[in-house]
């Protein structure tokens, strides 16, 4: 069985890749920030919005590709009020996003779902609990002047492989949930299903 991954995000490619599992790439094209608006509307949690884009973007790729796994994901950053925080569409945004996070215990939530056609077949959805540190202007200016805006596509303001490392005085949860993707239950499934080896 082949796998595509409904998603161009560098930092799942780079997961899947170094995983050694065999995929192909196709962008999932859906309004997320529509969709999102929409389930927060409707008092929809976190959790449930991330694992519903998650499976929106499975399910736009799998209805192309109805002989194949298809693989979506999504991450959401929720802050300790609650608010979430979606892509900075700006420098100022970004610097607005990291003095909100300063301080404080964010969540990371990373969702998967596993489609064939446009049928959910897997799902799972993980957590991580992130402090943030006491961040200085000074240093969110020198942050920005280094990650934007490759950041740019990054919720929460920050790829933990690169210098957002730096934002955090501790965190929990798995490594590659925070990265985006909760990787090692993706793998689980992709080895019943023979996509890799078991």
């Amino acid at each position: 069985m082949r796998l595509i991954l409904a998603s161009q995000s560098a930092s799942r490619r780079a997961m899947l890749t170094a995983a050694g599992v065999p995929y192909t790439s196709v962008a999932a094209a859906i309004d997320e920030l529509s969709i999102k608006a929409a389930l927060l509307a409707e008092n929809v949690a976190p959790r449930d919005i991330a694992d519903r884009l998650a499976e929106l973007k499975a399910q736009r790729v799998g209805g192309l590709s109805p002989d194949a796994l298809v693989l979506g994901s999504d991450s959401i950053a929720v802050l300790a009020d609650g608010r979430l925080l979606d892509k900075p569409e700006s420098r100022e945004q970004a610097h607005a996003h990291l003095e909100a996070m300063s301080n404080s215990r964010i969540e990371l939530i990373s969702a998967a779902v596993i489609v064939e056609g446009t049928n959910p077949v897997w799902r799972h959805v993980a957590t991580a609990p992130l402090w943030v540190r006491p961040l200085s202007d000074r240093f969110i200016e020198g942050y920005l002047d280094t990650e934007w805006p490759a950041i740019a596509g990054c919720v929460g303001c920050f790829r933990m492989e690169a210098m957002g490392v730096q934002l955090f005085e501790r965190i929990g949860g798995d490594h590659f949930t925070i990265l985006g993707m909760p990787l090692i239950p993706v793998l689980d499934y992709c080895r019943t299903r023979g996509v890799i080896a078991s």
